[in-house]
Formats: C-alpha cells, sequence, structure tokens
C-alpha cells in the first residue's frame, strides 16, 4: 500500500481529497477542536463554582476543593484518560448491572469531554480564585448596600473586574486543552494526532504528517493567542472606567 504513495509529492500526500490525507487531518483537527471546546467549557463552569465555594464556602467545602484541585494537579492526564475509559465505565456498569438497568458504553469523544473538562475544572479555580481576589471588596458592598441581587453583582460588577486578570490564565488552559486532545490517540479515538499516525503509517512519510499535524496545533495557538488578545484589550479598555 505504501507503494501507491512513493512518487507522490507533498501537495498531493497532503490533497484534501483522496488519495491525499488532508482531508483525514482537517477531520481530526475539528473533532480535536471539539472536544477541547466542550471540555474547556465545562472547566470554565465548574471553575466558576469551585473558585466561588473556595472562597465563600465553609471550611468543610473549602477543603474538598483543595483536594479535588491538589489531586487532580498531581495527576497525569493521561492517567485520568485511562480511568475515563476503561476504569469508569466498568465501576458504573457494575453498579447499573446491581441496580437491573441496562450497560453504557463510553466512547473516546466522552471520555475526552469529561477529563478534559475535570481538569480544567481544576485549573481553572484556581485561575479564577485568583482573580476575584482582585475585585476591590468595596466594589462588591457598595452594590449590596443599594441592594443588588447577587447574579447582579456578579454580571455587572465581580465578572467585568476580575476578566483582566483572569484572562491570561485561561488563555493558557485553553491551549492546554487543545494539546491534551492528543492523549486521546492512547485510547483509539481519532484526532488530530491519530490521524497524522495513521497517514504517516499508511504512506511512510511520518515527517511530512507529524510535521503537517504540528502547523496545525501551531495555527490554532496562533489564532487563539490573537483571539484571547483582543479579548485581553477589551477587558482592559473597559476595567479603566470601572
Amino acid at each position: 500500500m505504501a507503494t501507491a504513495y512513493r512518487d507522490m509529492s507533498a501537495s498531493e500526500l497532503l490533497s484534501l481529497t483522496p488519495p491525499g490525507w488532508g482531508g483525514v487531518l482537517l477531520d481530526g483537527l475539528i473533532v480535536s477542536l471539539q472536544v477541547a471546546l466542550l471540555g474547556y467549557l465545562i472547566g470554565l463552569c465548574i471553575g466558576l463554582v469551585g473558585a466561588t465555594l473556595k472562597r465563600s464556602g465553609g471550611p468543610v467545602i473549602r477543603d474538598l476543593m483543595s483536594v479535588y484541585t491538589t489531586l487532580v494537579r498531581a495527576i497525569p492526564e493521561l492517567v485520568l484518560i485511562l480511568l475515563a475509559y476503561f476504569a469508569m465505565p466498568e465501576l458504573v456498569n457494575a453498579l447499573l448491572t446491581a441496580a437491573g438497568q441496562p450497560r453504557i458504553e463510553i466512547n473516546g469523544f466522552v471520555a475526552g469531554v469529561l477529563v478534559i473538562g475535570f481538569v480544567q475544572g481544576a485549573y481553572a479555580t484556581e485561575v479564577l480564585r485568583g482573580a476575584m481576589a482582585s475585585v476591590p471588596v468595596g466594589h462588591i458592598e457598595a452594590a449590596q448596600s443599594f441592594g443588588m441581587h447577587p447574579w447582579r453583582i456578579f454580571h455587572r460588577i465581580t465578572l467585568p473586574e476580575l476578566l483582566p486578570s483572569a484572562l491570561p490564565g485561561l488563555s493558557n488552559l485553553w491551549l492546554i486543552a487543545t494539546k491534551d486532545t492528543a492523549l486521546l490517540a492512547v485510547v483509539g479515538f481519532t484526532e488530530l494526532t491519530l490521524a497524522a499516525r495513521q497517514a504517516a503509517g499508511a504512506t511512510k512519510h511520518h515527517f511530512l504528517f507529524l510535521m503537517a499535524a504540528g502547523a496545525l496545533y501551531l495555527i490554532v495557538t496562533l489564532l487563539s493567542a490573537q483571539l484571547f488578545r483582543v479579548l485581553e484589550n477589551r477587558a482592559n479598555r473597559g476595567a479603566r472606567h470601572v
């Protein structure tokens, strides 16, 4: 099979249509971004709740959140992916079988989203907790004295004032999420890295396809950095008027 690709040029090998593998790489990139985005959004939601609980929860709640963030930052993401893909379904299905319920299956996409969201949540908790600490307490107390609803205080005061401090850290977390999707290749989920490996294995052009995958990750990184730079500029411009 590889002999059929031996005399093909790089442009032909990377063509979006067969026998080129460019379309496969782009499909893998799209799937990687879908997993990263969903996991990132879940992580942000967990981070907001976790940061709030760490700042205003009781001693037990704060200790539990500290255990969560410490454990997640200590355990490699690869181990968590293997747990989510192999161990968690086994445990859940054992409980379902005992309860007389049908078994379920967790595919690579779901496992990736859950693990990335879980990991991102721990890091986002610390990023947002630090950003919340930068919001002047007097601004919150002034809003409370006017009888503003807690959600309105968060939306109108806390969120705009914490964004300038939080966005650099959140930008790094997004880039980590996009790269963590490559770990899903170990469970056979076809994201960008595995697609590049499959193309390289079929054509024996390992350098070309792995470099192409690296170039796609670099493009995502550069575009993401530009987007977060725009968001940071907007947030900082608004902060000067607070």
